[in-house]
């Protein structure tokens, strides 16, 4: 294909802010609610699904422990899968076909007739989330302008806890006043519900400009800037950076494996580490604290949706208080010290757990500082991996970290802490805080040894795209 001259993504990085940006803020951010959800209603129901009358024939370990496992399983093939997709048909077709998938398997697992049937669209429900986390971090960061890109994928990512806060408190009702056999049927139901009107937003989406003039899109690339900047309005200061690209309708699956280990070996150990901290911290306590409420402190189940919205609500803030920092204080510093001192956190919260001196709404407050760093931590994760591997790579390389990581972190996480919460002895639980702590200060140090300085520069600046043949201003 022929060779093209452009300043598309120079146009896209020098726009102010406006309202065609909450657009997209609105329409594909809304994801992360959507898995918050999903993760914090299963942790949350995993007592009543175990009750007789359910309808399921199920252990809560099982729920909390292999249901979790699979969900995250079906979430990395997701990933990869729908991630390969995403950089060969584009970020649009996915992002509304990932939310597709999404929708299907958690109505389907609101039908559950038995644990096999759970567990299989548990996997489905997954595969969607997790395709969702290629096409959407890719989209993003491919539309919004360089100035504002960390703070806004920070913020977004974090948008995570507002779903769990709401999963939270849905249940509550759902397990004290609904009849076991349906009830938890409803709380499923309700994320279709708001799944399509996501949807329905997202429709009105565009596709990346970036991704269409690499794959022999270029009019439509330009005829796109030039309708956002019409939308935008007022003065623009002049683009006068341009890139030329070598157009290609695909990449080969070798060619992007090659450019993330041999290319980019360093940011390659960098996106593992920071994705295997977080993933095994999130992914077994969102599934498993409803089980130490349970296990340790004698809270009914009808009332653990309660201390979890305290600790989502805690986990929200943590992004939205700290996420312009990321663009003015960089990503190095920032990324290093939430990740560590949510580590230190955690292992104070662990030594106090273990000297018996906790209970439900301290345990609660401990965590709420912890996971207030983490939380941001663990954002930056998907920044960092979306931003500082080329354009053409960008979707699968957000894939294959998020799915070697949590398949690493979010499927033994689940599986180890259930079993060890599930014994009721409290140096097992206190040795899940400490690996889980252990990982997140490892990954934090690897950040400060590793990381890029990527605030406010160019996608293009940071990696140069497979396809370009001259980045040089003119």
């Amino acid at each position: 294909m022929a060779e093209v001259r452009t300043n598309v993504p120079a146009r896209l990085d020098r726009l102010p802010w406006a309202r065609w940006h909450w657009m997209i803020v609105i329409g594909l951010g809304t994801v992360w609610i959507l898995d918050g959800l999903e993760v914090t209603i299963v942790g949350n129901l995993s007592g009543r699904l175990a009750e007789p009358g359910s309808g399921l024939d199920i252990t809560q370990s099982q729920v909390t422990g292999l249901g979790a496992a699979i969900y995250v399983l079906g979430a990395c093939f997701g990933a990869l899968f729908f991630g390969w997709l995403t950089d060969r048909f584009g970020r649009k077709k996915l992002f509304i076909l990932t939310l597709a998938v999404y929708l299907f398997g958690t109505a389907m697992t609101a039908l559950s007739f038995d644990a096999w049937w759970f567990f299989i669209f548990r996997f489905v429900t997954g595969a969607g989330i997790g395709g969702e986390y290629a096409a959407i971090n890719s989209a993003i960061d491919e539309l919004i302008p360089a100035k504002y890109r960390g703070r806004i994928d920070i913020v977004i990512n974090g948008t995570y806890w507002a779903g769990a806060a709401f999963g939270a408190l849905l249940t509550v009702p759902i397990l004290t006043a609904l009849p076991v056999s349906w009830g938890w049927r409803v709380a499923f139901g309700l994320g279709v519900v708001l799944g399509f009107v996501i949807l329905l937003v997202r429709r009105h989406v565009p596709e990346s400009p970036r991704w269409l003039f690499i794959h022999g899109r270029g009019d439509e690339a330009e005829k796109l800037v030039d309708d956002v900047e019409k939308t935008v309005g007022g003065s623009l200061e002049p683009a006068d950076k341009y890139i030329t690209i070598h157009q290609r309708r695909t990449i080969g699956f070798g060619e992007i494996a090659r450019t993330l280990v041999k290319n980019y070996p360093k940011r390659s150990a960098l996106g593992l580490s920071l994705f295997i901290g977080q993933a095994f911290l999130y992914n077994a306590i969102t599934f498993g604290y409803a089980q130490i409420l349970q296990t340790f402190f004698d809270v009914p189940p009808g009332s653990t949706g309660y201390y979890f919205a305290v600790i989502a609500v805690g986990n929200l803030f943590g992004p939205l208080l700290l996420a312009r920092f990321f663009d003015s204080l960089g990503r190095k510093i920032m990324i290093t010290g939430t990740y560590v001192l949510s580590g230190i956190l955690l292992l104070v919260t662990a030594w106090l757990f273990s000297a018996g001196v906790l209970n439900a709404v301290t345990m609660t407050a401990c965590w709420c500082v912890v996971l207030f760093f983490a939380s941001a931590g663990a954002s930056s994760a998907y920044l960092t991996v979306s931003e500082i591997f080329p354009m053409e790579t960008r979707a699968l390389a957000i894939a294959f970290f998020y799915a070697v990581g949590t398949a690493a972190g979010g499927i033994t996480g689940p599986l180890l802490f259930a079993e060890l919460v599930g014994t009721g002895q409290v140096g097992d639980t206190v040795l899940a805080f400490a690996i889980g702590a252990s990982l997140m200060i490892a990954a934090g140090l690897v950040e400060a040894v590793l990381g890029v300085k990527a605030e406010q520069k160019s996608l293009e600046d940071l990696a140069t795209p497979l396809t370009a043949t001259d980045t040089k201003p003119t």
